[in-house]
Parts: C-alpha cells; sequence; structure tokens
C-alpha cells in the first residue's frame, strides 16, 4: 500500500505542487518558443512527455551498469535516440507541425527537466516509478505550454487551433487582436500569471 501510495505522489506532484515549470522554473526556453499557437505547443508537450517517460524507463532499467564517469554521456544517447525517433514520426505524420517546431524537437535533448530527471530520479529508483515520474513530468511541462499557448493564440490571433473563435461581429464592432500576445515575452508574462495563482493556492511554496 504504501508503494502505490508513493507511485500516486510521483505521478501527481508534478502536475500542481511541484511543477517543472512553474515551481522548479524549468524548460522555460521552449515555453516562450513554441507556444504563440496551441497545436505545436500540444504537440511539443506530447513529445517531451513521451521522450521523458522512456528515457526515465532505460535509464532505470541499465542504471546498475552504467559507469559514473560516463552517466551523463549516457543519459544524453539514450535521449537523442528517442528524440530522433519523435522528430521522423512527427516528419512522417505531422510535418506541417514538425516545421513550426523546427529545431526545437531536436533541443529537447538539452531539455534540463529531462537531464535533471534522469540524474535526480531514474538513476535511483525503478522502473516503474521511473516511468510515472517521467509521465507525471512530462504531462506537468505540457500541461503549462497548453496553457500558455491557449492564452496567447486566442488573444493574439482570435483562433484556436486555427479555428476562428472570436465571432466576425466582435471585428466589426471594433475589437482588435492583440499583436503583443504572439511575441515570445508575453509568453513569460502568462507565465508569471500562473506562478503567481500556482504559490496564491500552495502558501507553503512562498519563500520567506
Amino acid at each position: 500500500m504504501a508503494e502505490k501510495t508513493d507511485n500516486r505522489q510521483v505521478f501527481l506532484n508534478p502536475l500542481s505542487r511541484n511543477n517543472p515549470v512553474v515551481v522548479q522554473i524549468l524548460g522555460i526556453c521552449s515555453v516562450l518558443a513554441v507556444t504563440a499557437k496551441l497545436e505545436p505547443a500540444i504537440v511539443m508537450g506530447i513529445s517531451v512527455t513521451a521522450v521523458l517517460a522512456f528515457s526515465n524507463v532505460i535509464i532505470s532499467l541499465i542504471r546498475n551498469t552504467i559507469p559514473t564517469n560516463i552517466r551523463i554521456i549516457v543519459q544524453l544517447v539514450v535521449v537523442a535516440g528517442l528524440v530522433v525517433i519523435v522528430d521522423q514520426l512527427l516528419k512522417a505524420y505531422a510535418y506541417d507541425v514538425s516545421k513550426q517546431l523546427s529545431v526545437f524537437i531536436g533541443l529537447i535533448i538539452t531539455n534540463c527537466i529531462l537531464m535533471g530527471r534522469l540524474e535526480a530520479f531514474a538513476m535511483a529508483n525503478r522502473p516503474l516509478p521511473a516511468f510515472l515520474d517521467g509521465i507525471g513530468n512530462g504531462l506537468g511541462y505540457a500541461a503549462i505550454l497548453i496553457i500558455v499557448g491557449f492564452f496567447r493564440e486566442l488573444l493574439g490571433s482570435g483562433t484556436l487551433l486555427g479555428f476562428q473563435v472570436v465571432p466576425q461581429c466582435f471585428y466589426e464592432a471594433g475589437y482588435v487582436n492583440n499583436g503583443l500576445m504572439i511575441l515570445p515575452p508575453m509568453a513569460l508574462i502568462v507565465v508569471a500569471c500562473i506562478i503567481w495563482v500556482q504559490r496564491a493556492r500552495n502558501k507553503d511554496l512562498r519563500e520567506e
């Protein structure tokens, strides 16, 4: 029962109380880069979740055979191999989104969330907790991307997933899309608002 409780916390904590973006302040670069539209934000979130979950499992399985002095290299090789697979799948089945994400799929290799979880968790835990940790942190990261992408596309372009959401009559009445929302600095402001809400709901996260 204790193990089940621990596994549940491993999965759920990154979704809120220990979110890798708004609590640990990791992975901010990709939040700035891929959230001007909702679709690439969703795809990036799914991609990172898949790579993080499977790399955690692989490293956990071989952790006792990895020489300490080359463990970072081994982790990078595992992540790089999975990123190549994800990149090829996107090019085969979601080419337009792949073009929008451009180099940022490749840069998953250097995402500090992945390397942090591999080093801090997968190297010290069994495959199942490692998998749950990867899924939890990946979904926590994806949730922030989706929230930021939602508001940036809606307010900046009047669309969601490419479909017009703001009625045409609003524009005829004088409504204008906020062009600032599609600029990278607005991603930081939206993330700051999410952090503010997170800290307001969880008082123990506030710095004294």
